[in-house]
């Protein structure tokens, strides 16, 4: 039986860029870096983001980048309040901000964009619960919904 998530791993052409990234956007801590070794495929840096039991270990392996851009993305919870300024983080780094979907009200708001090595990730004020039950009380894109972004 599946306990949890243990962590996710991306491979990156340039650690640096990744770190600045994940560091900025994300307010992750760095807590490894293999340096010239490598005791895995490729040198690595290990990350912690967000607190308490919510801690999300982020791996980076250096290699080479996703040959191309698709909606195969990571989403990572943050407060409504802080949608803005996570936003102008992402634009300050320079980094693709991806136009999001038609969203109904309710549903929480989010922010895609990509890192240099095309992945995507995602920034999201909601959770399932209050999608489902915004699901649960009309018809995606009814006009009395007003889309968000």
């Amino acid at each position: 039986m599946i306990q949890g998530l243990s962590h996710l791993t991306f491979i990156v052409k340039d650690l640096d860029r990744m770190e600045e990234i994940l560091t900025v956007v994300l307010g992750a801590r760095k807590v490894y870096d293999s340096g010239s070794e490598t005791f895995s495929l490729s040198k690595e840096r290990f990350f912690l983001a967000g607190e308490g039991e919510d801690l999300i270990w982020i791996a980076t392996m250096e290699g080479e980048a996703l040959p191309g851009r698709t909606y195969n993305h990571v989403a990572f919870k943050i407060a409504d309040a802080d949608y803005e300024d996570r936003l102008e983080r992402i634009r300050r780094l320079g980094l693709d901000v991806r136009e999001g979907r038609a969203r109904i009200e309710g549903e929480g708001q989010s922010i895609y964009f990509y890192d240099d090595d095309n992945h995507m990730f995602e920034l999201h004020t909601g959770t399932l619960d209050e999608r489902l039950r915004r699901y649960a009380h009309g018809k995606a894109g009814s006009a009395d919904l007003p889309a968000r972004s």
